[in-house]
This record gives structure tokens, sequence and C-alpha cells, in this order.
């Protein structure tokens, strides 16, 4: 395999990950995340797993999170190493037919992926900041070299 396929082996993932909360499918969800994974939501919550993983999202499905889809745009992937992704993105919930756009979204998301011995990527490790906006612009506008070289 290219480095293009892993990327668009991982794109993939990505995309069922959004298409499987879409459905509201927990177990459809949860299979993407390895056996022993670590999920970390933006209020600090750590999930241990992929059964926690799994469990914690077939109540927010049906809960909090009812009836919302997921917005996400990748940022960034890179390979440490030739079986392991790091993909960092911006992402957020929303309700209704249109995502929100690349910049108004409120969670910064990093996937850390293996590829598995039969070749597919599961996700290993998950984390997701809530961005502050307002913060960050105050940030780079009083101390321009705080902006990120890929905003510049």
């Amino acid at each position: 395999m290219t480095i293009q396929d892993d990327r668009e082996a991982i794109t993939a993932v990505l995309a069922e990950m959004n298409d499987a909360w879409a459905r509201h499918d927990a177990d459809a969800y949860g299979a993407l995340f390895t056996e022993d994974a670590t999920y970390v939501t933006f209020v600090g919550t750590h999930y241990s797993g992929r059964a926690d993983i799994v469990a914690c999202h077939r109540t927010l499905f049906s809960k909090f999170l009812k009836n919302t889809r997921l917005a996400a745009d990748i940022i960034d992937i890179r390979f440490p190493g030739p079986d392991t992704a790091i993909v960092t993105g911006r992402g957020d919930t929303y309700k209704g037919a249109s995502a929100p756009a690349p910049s108004k979204m409120s969670k910064v998301q990093t996937h850390t992926l293996v590829r598995e011995a039969d070749g597919t990527w599961l996700i290993a490790a998950f984390h997701n900041t809530q961005r502050k906006r307002l913060m960050e612009a105050i940030s780079f506008k009083t101390a321009p070299s705080t902006i990120p070289a890929a905003q510049k």
C-alpha cells in the first residue's frame, strides 16, 4: 500500500464513523475502534475499551445526542510509523441538513489509528477538545506568533 492508499483508507474509516453516528448505530460506531481504545470527550469523560464506547453512545444517541449528526474536517494526517496514523481535525455535532463550516466547528479532535494484522485501520484513541474561538482570536491578535503555521 502507498501513503495515498493509507490516507484514503483512514478517511473512509472517519467517514464511516460519521455515517454510523447519523444512523445512531452505537455498535457500528464502536466497531471502528480497537477493543482497548481510549475515548476522551470534550467535557473530559474518559471511556476505556470498545464496549464502554458502545454503551455510552447507545445512551447518548437516545438522549443528549438524539437526532444529531457529525460534521468533520480533517486538518492533517501523519504517519509516525508504518502502522500508526495521527489525524487532527475539527468537528461538531449538528441537527438539520447543513453541517457547520469548518471555521465554525466548536471542537478540535485527534484520532490515533492503527493498522490491524488484516490491514484494516481502526481508531485506537480519540480526544475531543472544546475550541474557544474568541480566546483563539484574542491570542492571535495580541500575539501573532501564536498563529499555527497552517493558518498563516
